[in-house]
C-alpha cells in the first residue's frame, strides 16, 4: 500500500513539474498592516497572479472597506477596462488608480487620509474563468505623527541616499584627478622625447671672424761674421720681417758694391 501511494505521489509530482497539472485560482498579495499620517497620501499595494491568461478586457478589480467601528462595508473603487472611482461616500474624490493590469498590479492611492479611514481594505481581482481565490486584506491605521520606526526608516533612507551621492561624487572627482595626472605624465614623457637636443659648444671656440690672431715672438741670435762675437738677441715680429726684408736686400747690395 505504501509503495502504491509513493508511486502515485511521484506521478503527481512529475505532472506538476511538466506543467500538465496546474493549480487554479487567483492569488493576491498585499502589504498587510500599514500606518499612515493623517492628511497624507498612502498607496495600498495589491498584486495578483492568475493561472489563466491575463485578459485586460475581462479582468475586474474592486476595493471595499470595513471600518474598525461596527458599520457596513463600503465600496472604495472599481476597475473594468477603465477605472471607476466612487461618486459618493467618504472616499469620494479621494481614490486614484495606481495599478497596471498587464503588470498584475491592482494598487490604488488614497489622498489625504483621515481618521475615519481606520479599518480594513479588501482587494478583489477576477480574471474569468479564474474568478475564485483568496481576497487581499490591508489593515490601515491612521495616526497623528509617524511612529519611531517609520521615522527611523525614513532617516535611514535619506541618509543612505545622501551617502550614495557623496560616494559617487568622490569616485567621479578621484577619476578626474587620476585622468589629469595621467595626461600630465604622458605630456611630460612626449615633451622630453620630442624636445630637440642642444649641441654642446666648446666655450674656448669662437667664430673665425672674431678670432684673435696670436703671434709668438721669435728670438734669434745673430753672429757677427767679422769679429765672431755674439750679438744680443733680438725679438722680431713675423709681421715686421716681411716689411724689413727689402731693406736688408738693399744693404746687401751696397756691401757687394
Amino acid at each position: 500500500m505504501c509503495v502504491k501511494g509513493l508511486c502515485f505521489l511521484t506521478v503527481l509530482t512529475g505532472l506538476a513539474a511538466s506543467g500538465v497539472l496546474q493549480v487554479s485560482g487567483m492569488r493576491i498579495y498585499t502589504s498587510g498592516d500599514m500606518e499612515a499620517v493623517n492628511g497624507t497620501d498612502v498607496r495600498l499595494k495589491c498584486t495578483f497572479d492568475s493561472s489563466a491568461r491575463i485578459n485586460p478586457s475581462s479582468i475586474v478589480v474592486s476595493w471595499t472597506f470595513r471600518p474598525l467601528k461596527p458599520g457596513r462595508e463600503e465600496s472604495v473603487f472599481h476597475y473594468q477596462q477603465r477605472p471607476y472611482p466612487p461618486t459618493e461616500g467618504i472616499f469620494r474624490k479621494r481614490i486614484l488608480w495606481a495599478g497596471d493590469i498587464m503588470g498584475r498590479d491592482a494598487s490604488i492611492i488614497i489622498r489625504e487620509v483621515k481618521f475615519t479611514y481606520n479599518g480594513t481594505f479588501f482587494c478583489h481581482v477576477k480574471n474569468p474563468p479564474d474568478v475564485h481565490g483568496a481576497v487581499g486584506e490591508i489593515r490601515l491605521r491612521v495616526v497623528t505623527t509617524a511612529s519611531f520606526s517609520e521615522l527611523l526608516l525614513l532617516a535611514l533612507a535619506i541618509g543612505g541616499g545622501i551617502t550614495a551621492v557623496v560616494i559617487l561624487l568622490i569616485i567621479i572627482v578621484s577619476c578626474r584627478r587620476c585622468k589629469r595626472k595621467r595626461e600630465r605624465h604622458e605630456g611630460n614623457v612626449h615633451g622630453h622625447e620630442e624636445a630637440p637636443r642642444k649641441e654642446r659648444k666648446d666655450p674656448t671656440a669662437c667664430h673665425p671672424s672674431r678670432a684673435v690672431h696670436l703671434y709668438l715672438s721669435e728670438t734669434s741670435i745673430e753672429i757677427d761674421s767679422s769679429d765672431g762675437m755674439i750679438s744680443e738677441a733680438s725679438t722680431k715680429d713675423p709681421s715686421s720681417s716681411e716689411e724689413e726684408a727689402p731693406s736688408s736686400d738693399d744693404d746687401g747690395g751696397d756691401d757687394s758694391d
